[in-house]
This record gives structure tokens, sequence and C-alpha cells, in this order.
């Protein structure tokens, strides 16, 4: 298990994926991995701000891919986040906050020009709804708009933790694209979900756990 923040940022770069893992056509974005002190915060009035990253994170890092916009679609956008706790009790209290950040502002503002709108959220500790993968898991699904492009979007989020570990994946739909594979887009649930396991699978090798 990782003490120090030096042990805890050589995991996390280990386990956190890049474009390979999300599958064809995916390329790393500009920049590529956030700053090591990044830490985002949602405000009071529902606006995701950068805050000061908490005493019992040891690290956290973010890895930003897209498909870029091409053939009459737009572009993807996706990024995966391995954040390591100091303690496992930590990493589930992240895991609760997360779940009730959606319930208390199921509008969100991510940024200048994006926001999220009804959001819904739902957690499965192992063994429940599928989960045979981690301690607990949860997933967050709404709609995505971009003031650049017409029209809502979906929006996904899927999160994991194992001990003191927490995984992220998250999906900004584009024209063009859907969650499940359709006549009227290409589906991102399985790559979105291919690489949450693929960080999963990482985290239980760093620890030398067999599944």
């Amino acid at each position: 298990m990782p003490r120090t923040e030096a042990d805890a940022r050589r995991i996390a770069l280990a386990v956190v994926v890049g474009p390979d893992a999300w599958g064809p056509g995916y390329v790393k974005r500009t920049p590529h991995l956030s700053d090591p002190d990044y830490w985002p915060v949602l405000g009071a009035d529902c606006t995701w701000e950068t805050g000061t990253r908490p005493s019992d994170v040891l690290s956290s890092v973010t890895a930003y891919s897209e498909i870029p916009a091409a053939g009459g679609r737009g572009t993807l956008r996706v990024a995966a986040t391995v954040t390591v706790h100091r303690t496992e009790s930590d990493a589930d209290w992240e895991m609760a906050s997360t779940l009730e950040e959606a319930l208390r502002c199921p509008d969100q503002k991510l940024r200048d020009g994006e926001r999220i709108t009804g959001l819904m959220s739902l957690g499965n500790p192992f063994g429940v709804g599928g989960n045979v993968t981690a301690a607990d898991t949860l997933r967050e699904g709404g709609s995505y708009l971009d003031d650049a492009v017409k029209g809502k979007q979906f929006y996904s989020w899927y999160q994991s933790r194992i001990g003191q570990f927490t995984v992220s994946t998250v999906v900004k739909g584009a024209p063009g694209y859907t969650e499940m594979n359709g006549d009227t887009g290409i589906g991102t649930a399985q790559a979105q979900v291919q690489a949450l396991i693929t960080m999963i699978e990482r985290v239980k090798g760093q620890l030398e756990v067999t599944s």
C-alpha cells in the first residue's frame, strides 16, 4: 500500500489509462495529464471550481483523450482518473460524496459554455447490480450541453473503489455518438467500461491482489 505522495504518484501514473485503453480512434488531448495539484470542487452554486487537494488524498491524476471530429461526427471527449487516498475509509467517503453531489446538484456547470443536467446516480457494492470487479461502484448519467454544439448530448460517469484507490471514467457525448450501438450513432459504453476495468485490473496488479 502506498504511504507517501511519491509512491502514490508513481502508482497512479501506472494505473491511469490513455487512448489505447479506450479503443481505436482515440488520441491524447493536449494537455494529456492533469496537474499534480489539480483537484476539482463542486461549489455551493453547483459550479465546478479548482480547489485544494485534500490532506487525505496522496495523489490524483486525470488523463484526457478524445476522438477528433470527422465524417460528420463531433469531437468525443473522455477522461480517466485515478485517486490514491491515505486509507480505505477515505476512499469510501469519496464514493459517498460523489453520490451526494448528484443528489445535491442534478444540474452542474462544468465551465463557461459547458454544463450537465438531469444527473441521476446509482451505487452498487460488490455482488450487487452486476458489480463483480470492485469493492464498490457507482454510475452517474445525464445530459451534456455545450454552447458550441447544437442540442443535448449524453453524459456518463463510472467510478469504482478498490481499497484506498478510486478509479473513474467519464464520457461527454458528441453528435454522431450514442451510449449503446444503434442506427443513430456509435456506442461508447463498451469503451468506457473497458477503460474502467483496465484500471481496476492495474490497481490489483500494483497491489498484487488476485481476483
